[in-house]
């Protein structure tokens, strides 16, 4: 089949991957033939085989092919291009006299994709499917690959078969598919972002708690875990939660929340996330009674969540933030998110960006952790003693065990224990 592509959302940029890697023939509509985001061009596997396809002659650009002449058109664009996205439907639906299949992948909100619809022609079989971006960074091709569940919001059965036909070899091993309106589609997405946030947000606040009633929320976590009602997913304690895209769909279901019903709940949560997210710095600020000035700080884990390179709304922008408002020296290190990080904060100063992780803790006062990266797990803890100038740990995602590192002479400080 003939596909194009509009956007440079990692949507895009795996739907143009995964389908070309099956025989169809993409016009990529975007800035370029590559990703241009860092975050995007470091998704594991997802360069090469974009690569391949280009190769392959699967993925050409919209500079070399008109991309209004295929008949099925995947939007990947941002939130705010909704804009974009409606001039290209009515150009669509200027340019052709016969049926359109035009998948709609971007977070533009409930309602959006019947918008779209409005601007093709039903009676010539012009139809808007919504399938809500579920694909996570860090796992995006694996993902979209071997799906566990198509949430599909589509109100025309001669279209859904034509996309059940375009995705077929990825259903192989599909748990199941949730057919359903374009609308429902679309506030279902959001509806399971902010079940997500609100456990988030839920088990930080335990923490907090278990802080002050002297309880470690460790065990606490495994106990409620243990029951079938609660389970454990999204349920680990730590020092808040980021992500460009997961934060939008809170905040747009929030507004929703607010203006329909007058709800504060997910506002709530967004709040004190971000008061969250700056506990790593309090307790440093508390341990060194509120002056940190000339102390060099390293810093483990930049990026918002292991395996990705993307620092947006990161815990690790407030904790820096915050350290260098005070006057400490940072030492950072992270294995993917590095470079992104010096883009947005440059040459400073008060910052040191170090290419291995225990450079990073050479001479420093206290070592904080931010994200839970593998590699972190199980440091050398003979040589942290060593480099460090003193044996302060705040670790703000729980990885290490409290009394095996008190044990050993460190000072220790976790989330809830």
């Amino acid at each position: 089949m003939k596909i194009t592509i509009w956007g440079d959302e990692l949507a895009g940029w795996v739907a143009s991957a995964q389908l070309a890697a099956f025989g169809n023939d993409i016009i990529k509509a975007g800035s370029g033939m590559l990703p241009a985001q860092s975050s995007i061009r470091v998704e594991p596997d997802l360069l090469p085989q974009l690569q391949s396809a280009r190769s392959a002659g699967r993925l050409i650009s919209a500079d070399e092919r008109d991309p209004f002449e295929a008949e099925i058109h995947w939007l990947a664009l941002a939130p705010g291009e909704f804009e974009e996205a409606s001039a290209i439907l009515a150009q669509l639906r200027a340019r052709h006299q016969g049926p359109l299949l035009v998948i709609n992948q971007s977070n533009f909100g409930t309602g959006a994709s019947d918008l779209l619809q409005a601007r093709l022609d039903t009676t010539l079989q012009q139809h808007v499917i919504c399938l809500p971006d579920m694909l996570q960074e860090g796992s995006a091709i694996q993902q979209f690959a071997h799906p566990q569940v198509w949430l599909l919001g589509c109100e025309d059965e001669p279209a859904r078969q034509k996309l059940s036909a375009l995705l077929r070899p990825f259903s192989r091993d599909i748990v199941e598919i949730r057919l359903m309106t374009r609308r429902e589609a679309e506030f279902t997405k959001f509806a399971i972002t902010g079940m997500l946030a609100l456990r988030l947000g839920y088990i930080n606040e335990l923490a907090m708690l278990a802080d002050h009633i002297g309880v470690d929320i460790e065990v606490v976590r495994d106990g409620m875990g243990s029951d079938r009602r609660v389970g454990s997913h999204y349920l680990a304690p730590g020092c808040g939660f980021g992500g460009e895209h997961f934060t939008q769909y809170i905040e747009g279901l929030a507004g929703l929340l607010s203006e329909a019903r007058g709800s504060t709940l997910l506002e709530t949560v967004l709040t004190e996330n971000e008061r969250h997210k700056e506990l790593p710095f309090r307790k440093l600020w508390r341990h060194y009674r509120c002056n940190v000035q000339g102390r060099r700080i390293a810093v483990w884990g930049l990026a918002f969540k292991p395996g990705v390179a993307t620092i947006d709304n990161a815990p690790s922008l407030r904790t820096v933030n915050a350290l260098l408002a005070q006057g400490a020296i940072v030492q950072l290190h992270d294995p993917e998110a590095i470079e992104e990080f010096r883009t947005q904060f440059g040459e400073h100063p008060q910052l040191v960006y170090c290419d291995d992780q225990y450079a990073a803790i050479e001479g420093a006062d206290a070592l904080i952790l931010l994200t839970a990266w593998p590699q972190y797990w199980s440091p050398d803890y003979n040589l942290l003693h060593q480099r460090m100038h003193e044996p302060v740990i705040i670790d703000g995602r729980n990885v290490f065990e409290p009394q095996l590192l008190r044990d050993l002479g460190f000072v220790y400080y976790g989330v809830g224990r």
